[in-house]
């Protein structure tokens, strides 16, 4: 056979064998779901020794993406939001991981939030007011949702510690007496959550208390109020009756507006808590002020319930506001959204109202806030 015979043959060949033989380019959705499925893997509730690589290595796949590509990054929870929805500037936070803490540590425990803005105003607005408050106190911060914790540092690089994490800080650093500050609206799960783990490692440090919720005690039924529970009932219904541009309450109930606030809901037997929250409103003689929740626990606090309760009340106009400490993801989307399902669709799609605003502003950054939980550390300290 010839050369060039030969040399055809081996040209025929070639073009005989299939793309992938040769590397062939991937196409953008396979490149999107390669991040997709980053994402996927660090959106976990679990910490190991891999973490740190993989929430580096999500991002960086994901900034080598075109734009185009970006759009189309779908999985299990993976979206284009997770690296690409701007929710302000990370910088503005302090992590609060510092070593050299000293023997006496202030640790404040947060579920957390992955938006930078809501993260520096609400959780840091609270855990600068508790330094001012105890100067001689090393304030240090915790996280209870990993999810949040690997989304920030994938994200923003900032690097916050878990539970666990915090507590072996505390013990390297030769901690002796520590308090921990929860920033929980009330005694739920989260709350229990921080309780097991604190209590093993009790037996480390000299001196341990936990401090009371933002809400204190819960109590056996809708109806038990209490000094807590009024001091923020005061202060969300100023703070909302101010933004919306109102001099009083009373004006607004005047002005046939109706204020709704809306908590997380939790199957938990502590969800009691917003009815009684409820009753605290209806004490203080809100009437234009309705609690609502986004898991619809209990059930009165179900959003088609408390758009029942607002339009037959004769409410035209309401303004949303979140009862959470921290205006994150269920305040920009389970209540502000747009898309249908949201508290803002729901109320506008009720065709009963004129006028729907919300405002997403989380109770952390609200200085009577602030204050209430100095209250409650106080009398942790005190307790030692």
């Amino acid at each position: 056979m010839s050369r060039m015979v030969k040399g055809l043959c081996i040209v025929l060949i070639i073009c005989m064998l299939p793309a992938f033989a040769f590397g062939a380019k991937k196409t953008d959705k396979e490149l999107a779901d390669e991040v997709a499925a980053l994402i996927d893997a660090i959106y976990v509730q679990e910490w190991t020794s891999k973490t740190d690589k993989q929430c580096a290595a999500a991002k960086a796949a994901w900034d080598k993406l075109t734009d185009a590509q970006k759009e189309l990054v779908e999985g299990e929870e993976a979206d284009p939001d997770y690296f690409g929805r701007d929710t302000g500037d990370a910088k503005k936070d302090d992590p609060r991981n510092a070593d050299k803490i000293g023997k006496k540590e202030l640790l404040v425990v947060s579920f957390g939030t992955s938006f930078n803005d809501s993260r520096a105003k609400d959780i840091k607005g609270i855990e600068d007011a508790l330094q001012k408050a105890f100067p001689d106190w090393a304030v240090r911060r915790a996280f209870t949702a990993q999810i949040i914790i690997n989304h920030v540092q994938a994200r923003d690089g900032e690097k916050i510690d878990n539970m666990e994490q915090a507590l072996d800080r505390a013990v390297k650093n030769g901690v002796q007496v520590l308090v921990i500050q929860p920033t929980h609206l009330m005694h739920g799960a989260e709350y229990d959550e921080l309780k097991a783990a604190v209590d093993k490692y009790s037996s480390k440090f000299a001196k341990v208390a936990v401090a009371e919720p933002l809400l204190g005690e819960v109590g056996k039924d809708a109806s038990i109020i209490n000094a807590d529970k009024k001091a923020t009932a005061v202060a969300v219904t100023a703070a909302a009756v101010k933004d919306a541009g109102f001099s009083t309450l009373e004006a607004a109930d005047k002005a046939k507006t109706a204020f709704v606030f809306m908590g997380h809901g939790t199957s938990h037997t502590a969800k009691v808590s917003y009815s009684q929250m409820q009753a605290q409103m209806n004490a203080l003689g809100y009437k234009n002020v309705f609690i609502g929740t986004v898991e619809g626990e209990p059930e009165e606090t179900e959003c088609m319930e408390v758009i029942k309760a607002v339009a037959a009340a004769g409410y035209k106009n309401v303004i949303l506001r979140p009862l959470m400490v921290v205006a994150g993801d269920h305040a920009n989307n389970d209540m502000a959204g747009d898309e249908e399902g949201s508290w803002l669709y729901n109320f506008k799609a009720s065709g009963n109202f004129d006028k729907v605003d919300p405002q997403i502003e989380g109770l952390g950054r609200l200085p009577a806030i602030q204050k209430l939980y100095i209250s409650h550390t106080q009398a942790a300290v005190d307790s030692l």
